[in-house]
């Protein structure tokens, strides 16, 4: 236990559930994280051990074999995942908003279905919004959806999935024309279809393509994918909630949570870069002493621990807010633009502070320091953040002439 990040409020059972996990990342990640990073090698060992301790199913409700926790125990979950090797958490991330959004807006069907094996890790989720010609940009979207009988025929191609290969179940959104009249808006006229398919790489099954890992940077060991349906047929009891033209709000709620988790991420990683630069600071000597004891690394490292606070604070407002029930997207656009951004400067300073050692892949530094540029942009850029910060406080401060 270190004196930064640390959440005042929480009950015995959040603590207890923290307290495994982190012993969990101490034991079972940092000692092979970077290792298996560098190989860009698929967690399969971490993952088991994730599931033993049930944190698949962390939100999913007791009901369906879950343990019911909140948000806001989730994202610190996330947050010390994250201290070990960022990439685990994304493992997690993109299956806890499929069961998110199955829980919040799936049929009973669906949830009775699903969550319970999403609970016990047997069926892993991923989704889909992005396109290689979009981003955030969602109601550029042209992948479709088309009933016929039963069924939906979709066609289109999907980019930046992660755990595309890995998973067992896809929400994706499409166009659906269906029943929206030429000239409804586009957000009005999407669905999120639940794709299932087999793991694995290339024609996983009929009409749906998985082609091999995107190589990145960093955010290794995940895999990263495109998705690409030329004629997949699924049933059209497999439209999320069972009604078409609600896709983009289902998702919007889920990319709400997903902000949370990404700052969550930038949080843990950037504690862990934290704890780096100022566990060498103190080992290395330059002029007869340790490098910490000279002032412009002493405020270096001040810097440093101001804004691991401020975005952990930040982060912890944005999960309750959500817990409570309200609307959470300006929290949540803050906590993410700032986690994220203090993220790459604490990694940046550490890096400094490592010298020329920081640029070695011998140390652990070295990763981190190509990791911390994905949380600038995923679940929208911080120029996406900031518009949806500024329209949301247009709203809350509107101008009484």
């Amino acid at each position: 236990m270190t004196r930064l990040a640390q959440t005042a409020g929480l009950n015995d059972i959040q603590q207890e559930i923290l307290s495994t996990v982190r012993d969990f990342v101490d034991k079972e990640i940092i000692p092979v994280a970077t290792q298996l990073e560098h190989r860009d090698e698929y967690p399969t060992e971490i993952v088991e051990g994730l599931k033993e301790l049930g944190l698949f199913g962390l939100m999913i409700p007791e009901e369906y074999g879950g343990l019911g926790e909140s948000l806001l125990t989730y994202a610190l979950c996330v947050e010390e995942i994250a201290r070990g090797w960022m990439s685990v958490s994304g493992i997690i991330n993109t299956h806890f908003i499929v069961a998110y959004m199955l829980k919040q807006h799936g049929t009973q069907e669906q949830k009775d279905t699903f969550l319970p094996r999403m609970a016990l890790g047997e069926v892993r989720g991923a989704f889909s919004m992005s396109e290689p010609a979009l981003g955030s940009d969602v109601s550029a979207i042209t992948s479709k959806g088309v009933r016929d009988g039963d069924e939906y025929v979709l066609n289109g191609q999907k980019m930046w999935l992660t755990n595309g290969g890995t998973s067992s179940l896809v929400a994706v959104l499409c166009r659906s024309d269906e029943g929206h009249p030429e000239g409804t808006a586009p957000h009005k006229s999407m669905t999120t279809f639940l794709v299932e398919k087999e793991p694995g790489f290339g024609e996983v099954q009929p009409g749906l393509t998985i082609p091999g890992k995107i190589d990145k940077m960093g955010y290794k060991g995940v895999d990263t994918t495109e998705l690409i349906m030329d004629g997949l047929r699924i049933p059209a009891n497999r439209v999320l909630g069972g009604t078409t033209g609600r896709g983009f709000y289902q998702m919007m709620d889920g990319v709400e949570v997903g902000r949370v988790n990404v700052a969550a991420r930038g949080c843990g990683v950037a504690h862990r870069a934290f704890e780096l630069g100022v566990s060498y600071a103190q080992q290395r000597h330059t002029f007869g002493k340790p490098i910490a004891q000279h002032q412009a690394i002493q405020f270096k490292l001040a810097e440093m621990a101001t804004k691991v606070e401020a975005a952990h604070a930040m982060m912890v407002n944005a999960a309750r807010k959500k817990d409570s029930g309200e609307r959470n997207d300006l929290e949540a656009g803050m906590a993410k633009y700032l986690a994220s951004e203090y993220c790459k400067e604490v990694v940046e300073d550490a890096f400094r502070i490592h010298g020329g050692y920081g640029f070695s892949k011998e140390y652990e530094i070295e990763r981190l320091y190509r990791e911390a540029p994905m949380l600038l942009i995923g679940e929208g850029t911080a120029e996406i953040q900031k518009m949806i910060i500024g329209r949301r406080l247009l709203e809350e401060y509107r101008f009484q002439g």
